[in-house]
């Protein structure tokens, strides 16, 4: 699992409000708040571009960030990016303060593999249906996952593979399960074509 780290230079800015938010984006800057670890929120600004260039990255959205702001180095995670309607641009981002020693709470992304291979695809003709794209994790920062793999290779007709299923990093645990045994969601399922003789089988 690859450990890039982002770093980001972002200032301080004093001036608030819609319309000072309006300035910055004509200016091509994007206007942030940065907050939590039981400090004061900070205003700040970035550039557009290289908001635009990091966000490429899915581990943007999951990764403990780093953030130059006036000389000192803050690590944050990505709570909120609002994005323009229609045109490609960052209009705000949250960030979330981050502490090495206390546990962080955030969505990672679901990678699912050998879709095409699963036992329930390639040998039973059934489909693969995805029930989540992101679980949310709780644990240290250093052990924040960029994303979870689900591997379907075993997976069969009219299988379904459950949150309680996923093999996760050590240090790391799904806040769904930790509300109970009713929270034990469907991750993926591997169904039959409607009408079809896979679908026959699977009622045999």
């Amino acid at each position: 699992m690859s450990q890039a780290i982002f770093n980001l230079d972002a200032e301080v800015r004093s001036d608030l409000g819609k319309g000072a938010s309006r300035r910055l984006r004509r200016e091509d800057k994007v206007p942030a708040i940065l907050y939590g670890a039981d400090k004061e929120p900070v205003a700040l600004t970035l550039e557009h571009h290289k908001v635009i260039q990091a966000q490429e990255f899915e581990a943007f959205y999951s990764h403990v960030l780093t953030l130059n702001i006036g000389g000192e180095k803050v690590e944050a995670l990505v709570k909120d990016m609002q994005r323009h309607p229609f045109k490609p641009k960052v209009t705000h981002i949250d960030f979330l303060r981050v502490d090495a020693s206390h546990t962080v709470t955030t969505h990672v992304p679901v990678h699912f593999i050998n879709e095409a291979s699963a036992k329930g695809v390639k040998e039973q003709g059934g489909h693969v249906e995805h029930n989540l794209a992101d679980v949310e994790v709780s644990c240290l920062p250093a052990s924040l996952p960029e994303f979870i793999e689900v591997d379907l290779a075993n997976l069969e007709l009219g299988q379904t593979l459950h949150l309680s299923d996923l093999v996760l990093p050590a240090g790391v645990t799904l806040v769904e399960l930790s509300k109970g045994a009713d929270h034990d969601q469907a991750v993926v399922t591997i169904k039959a074509p409607k009408g079809g003789a896979a679908e026959e089988a699977s009622e045999e």
